[in-house]
This record gives C-alpha cells, sequence and structure tokens, in this order.
C-alpha cells in the first residue's frame, strides 16, 4: 500500500495546478489520473486565454478573474503562451446598442479595451469581413493546453510530487465520517494500487460527479459538449471574437501554423462525448461566415469536441450555466477530507488550483503561502545550451522544440548527441527523432497516442498520414518498444485521428484520406481489419 497525505484526482490543467501547488507547500501528494495527462478537456478546447472580454457583460467576476490569470499565466507560462492579442469585432448582423454596455463592463472587469478604426483593422487582419462594423483591441492570448499541463507536471516533479497516469479511480474510503483512501486500477494491466491519504480533492472536469458518487456523494456538475474546427492554415494572426453575447462559433483563435474556431454548447449525459458531427461542422461554418466570409474555402484539417464541466444548481444549462468555478468542501456533507473543485476555465485554473489548496491547507494546519503565480513552470534554457542544441536540431524549429520540452531539453539533447543527424519524423510539429525516441522511453508513455499528446507528432496537416509510419518504423529500428506491436499501434493512432477528419471529408481532406488509404491499405498491405479500421 502507498500512503501519502493528499490524493488528486484529474489530470487536467485543475488537477496538475492543484497537484503543482500542493507539492510546492510541501504536502505529500499523489495525482490520478485515468488517461494521460490532458486526454480530457485541457486538449480539447480552443486554446484561448481569456482576456476576460466575453464574459465582461453578464459575469463581471468570471472576467476580472479571467483578466488577471491571464496577466499571470503569461508571465509564470511563457512557453506556452503566444502573446496574439485579439479583437472583438460587431458585424452587421450584430446588435450595435450592445457596445456601449459592453465596453463599460469591460472597463469595470479592468481590461483594456481600445477602438480600432475599421480599416486599420482590416489592414492588420486582410481575411476579415469588409461589412464589420466596429474593432475592439483586447489582451487575449493563446495558450498550448498540453504544454501548460506538461510544465505544470514537470514543476511538481521538481518538488517531488509523484503521477500514476492510466490509473481509474473506482473506491473513495472513508472511516467514521473521515477520508481514508482511495483504491485505483491500473487501467493498462488491470493492477489494483491501494492508496492511503487523509484527503481526497476531486478534480476530474467532466468526470467530477461520478468521482463525488464513489464517496456517496452529489454535486451538481454536468458535461457539456462543444465541438470545434481546426483549418490548416493561419488566416488570422489575431483572436477574433463577434461582439455579442456569448455564443456558439464566435471565436477564431489562432495557433501555431493553423486556426481554431469554436465551439458550440449542448448537454450531454456523458463525459466522454467526443465525436463531432458533420451537422455540427456544418453549423459551425455558418456560424464564422459572418467574421470570415471566405471560411467555406479554407480546408479543414479536422473537427474534434470536448466536454466542459458546468456548476448546474436549478438545472441551468449549456450557456445559461456560469462559466465561474466552485470549491466544494464535502466535510458540511458529512464526508471530512473530501474537496471538489470544478466549473471555471482553463484561464482561472491556476486560481482554482489556489482556492482548492488554501481549503485543504488549512485543514491539514499547512500555513506555507501559494508562490504558483511567481515561480515559472519551468526555467528559460541557457544561450549555450541552446547554441549546442542548434548543431542537432532544425534552427527553424529550435524554439518551438525548446518551448515545449521545457525540464526535459538537456535530456533530449543528450539523446540527439548519439542519433547521426537527427532526422525530422514530423515536419509540421517539427517533431525529431531524438524528441520522440526520448519520450517513447519515458515510463507514462504507451503508445504513439501518448507521444502525440507530449509531442504534437500527427497533429499537423497530414494527420499522421507520413510521421506515424516513420515514428513506429524509427522506433522499431532503435528498439524502443511500446506496448502494443507497431503495425496495432499505428492502427490505433491512424483510427483516433481518422475520428476527427470523417465529419468534414470533402474537398482537399477527401483526397488526403485517399492518400492514405493508399499509403496504408495498399502499399503496406494491411489486412481486411485493418483496412476497416482506417477506412
Amino acid at each position: 500500500m502507498l500512503e501519502t497525505t493528499v490524493v488528486v484526482i484529474g489530470g487536467g490543467a485543475t488537477g496538475i495546478g492543484t497537484f503543482r501547488d500542493l507539492c510546492m507547500r510541501g504536502v505529500s501528494t499523489i495525482l490520478l489520473e485515468q488517461g494521460g495527462l490532458a486526454h480530457g478537456t485541457s486538449s480539447r478546447f480552443h486554446g484561448l486565454l481569456h482576456s476576460g472580454g466575453r464574459y465582461a457583460f453578464g459575469d463581471i467576476e468570471s472576467a476580472r478573474e479571467c483578466i488577471e490569470e491571464n496577466r499571470i499565466v503569461r508571465r509564470i507560462g511563457r512557453q506556452c503562451v503566444e502573446e496574439t492579442e485579439g479583437f472583438f469585432v460587431l458585424t452587421d448582423e450584430d446588435d450595435p446598442a450592445y457596445v456601449d454596455k459592453w465596453v463599460e463592463a469591460c472597463g469595470k472587469a479592468g481590461i483594456e479595451t481600445r477602438e480600432l478604426d475599421v480599416d486599420e483593422a482590416r489592414r492588420l487582419e486582410p481575411n476579415l469581413s469588409p461589412r464589420i462594423r466596429r474593432v475592439f483591441r483586447v489582451p487575449d492570448s493563446c495558450v498550448d493546453g498540453f504544454r501548460l499541463v506538461l510544465h505544470n507536471a514537470m514543476s511538481a516533479k521538481r518538488y517531488g510530487g509523484r503521477m500514476f497516469t492510466y490509473h481509474e479511480v473506482s473506491a473513495i474510503h472513508s472511516h467514521n465520517g473521515n477520508i481514508s483512501g482511495v483504491t485505483a486500477q491500473n487501467r493498462l494491466t488491470g493492477e489494483q494500487v491501494e492508496i492511503a491519504c487523509t484527503c481526497v480533492i476531486n478534480a476530474a472536469g467532466s468526470w467530477s460527479g461520478r468521482i463525488a458518487a464513489l464517496a456517496g456523494l452529489d454535486v451538481a456538475v454536468s458535461p457539456d459538449r462543444g465541438t470545434l474546427l481546426v483549418f490548416n492554415h493561419r488566416f488570422t494572426s489575431r483572436v477574433i471574437n463577434r461582439l455579442h453575447p456569448s455564443s456558439d462559433g464566435d471565436i477564431f483563435v489562432p495557433h501555431g501554423s493553423i486556426t481554431i474556431l469554436g465551439t458550440t454548447s449542448a448537454p450531454t449525459e456523458r463525459p466522454d462525448d467526443t465525436t463531432p458531427t458533420t451537422e455540427e461542422v456544418l453549423r459551425l461554418l455558418n456560424l464564422g461566415e459572418p467574421l470570415f466570409p471566405d471560411v467555406r474555402n479554407y480546408r479543414i484539417l479536422r473537427a474534434f469536441a470536448g466536454t466542459r464541466p458546468l456548476y448546474t444548481p436549478g438545472n441551468a444549462a449549456g450557456r445559461q450555466a456560469s462559466r465561474g468555478f466552485h470549491v466544494v468542501d464535502h466535510a458540511k456533507q458529512g464526508l471530512a477530507g473530501m474537496v471538489s473543485v470544478f466549473g471555471g476555465k482553463l484561464t482561472t485554473y491556476r486560481l482554482m488550483a489556489e482556492r482548492v489548496c488554501d481549503t485543504v491547507c488549512a485543514k491539514l494546519h499547512v500555513t506555507t503561502p501559494c508562490r504558483t503565480a511567481e515561480e515559472p513552470l519551468v526555467k528559460a534554457p541557457e544561450k549555450s545550451v541552446l547554441a549546442l542544441a542548434a548543431k542537432h536540431f532544425p534552427v527553424s524549429g529550435l524554439k518551438i522544440m525548446a518551448d515545449r520540452l521545457g525540464d526535459e531539453l538537456n535530456d533530449v539533447l543528450d539523446a540527439a548527441k548519439n542519433i547521426p543527424e537527427n532526422p525530422l519524423l514530423c515536419e509540421c510539429e517539427m517533431v525529431s527523432l531524438a524528441e520522440i525516441e526520448y519520450v517513447a522511453q519515458n515510463a507514462a508513455t504507451h503508445s504513439l497516442t501518448d507521444i502525440r499528446l507530449r509531442t504534437r507528432l500527427g497533429m499537423g496537416t497530414c494527420q499522421g498520414t507520413f510521421c506515424s509510419l516513420r515514428a513506429v518504423a524509427a522506433l522499431t529500428e532503435h528498439n524502443v518498444s511500446l506496448d502494443l506491436p507497431p503495425a496495432d499501434n499505428m492502427r490505433r493512432f491512424l483510427q483516433e485521428r481518422w475520428g476527427g477528419l470523417r465529419p468534414a471529408l470533402w474537398g482537399v481532406q477527401a483526397r488526403e484520406i485517399e492518400l492514405g488509404r493508399a499509403v496504408y491499405a495498399g502499399v503496406l498491405n494491411l489486412d481486411g481489419a485493418a483496412h476497416e479500421q482506417i477506412c
């Protein structure tokens, strides 16, 4: 049996932020995650680091939290953020009477807004509709959810934190009304792990209702499903928001070389309801046209969906449900040592973690203050290290690679020294053999999908058509094994990619999938079962 003081359940942004905070305060903590890190909501959103402008009119408290945390995350997570700024744009389909109310609300929330001349705005973003009427500049930014979670985990590890991925909590134990431990099952081996603890933090996002039920508790959390589109080029350099009350399909967010349009909102019974539909794709295109009239002519790279954990007391749902976050101490319900945190947004993950850790530390009589707003997640690499890395990695992708690797840069650099030429296996995301081989050898890596979440392998234009084969072949050649045989691992990886390709299978994307079929079902002579899987 393992022993610790606190068990954190959930390896998304809120859970990993809580994990980091506790470890930095010197509290012995174990984190349990049913999949890989960031496999849930934290990797299935539009990547917007909110300025708060979206919530200023109608939810000023959330707006204030967003702008304050926006500044903090840009400071501590510099390698995870691109400071693009944002535009709020009034189209000819939006109510002009909303503008003054919105500007006033932004001022009260502390969000800086500045109106631009429409011609100037279209000079900066020439693909915007010529029919837009007003434009305001706000401090929105873009954030890589995968990387943010990973860098928080790196920080927690430096302070002694222990993580168990692919471990699903099956029981929460108590004695005389006090938490005494948890049981988790390794989803890959079936092995059960018993952990004795005095406190459990439920940070499981859309799954938090199910976790609470294991302890005999009920929390008013409902998963809400959102679908998003990824386009294969960056047709805007800034986050573009519709200047109207928060609604579906009214945000365009640039990320690296691509652009994301989001999102929809629909209640669902399942926290893992993440399969997008063609109807949702077409609806999002309709909603996006007032901002970018040529959006239907842009190639859709894929569609994806995620669920957000909404606080729904009184049966509130969808856009009517609060976007704020809530910390619940279940001692009031008769179970001391059990605390849940739910709701909120990725932008406020650190604040959510601080609030829940303050609650738990007060119970544990820990007086160490929170330092997560001051200390960077990872240190910036020294110039001498970057100069050495330039000898082993493509110079054009050096910054991307260094930002992604964080604490692991030196280890990957050591690996690269032993690989002649260190070839790129994924040109779209600038991922080299050394990085893939290093990640594949990590104890938490079991599949190509795990490698994807760490490196972005297969997330570019080809969607794994070329790089998945290269990666499997290179790992096999270098005697680095994963849980499944190479061909099976590749099939599963391509099947996951296929789930996002299928809802938008027309035009260039249809031709792309035919190329994939030719490569894998033709040239590589996969059998009939494999052919069915990827086609």
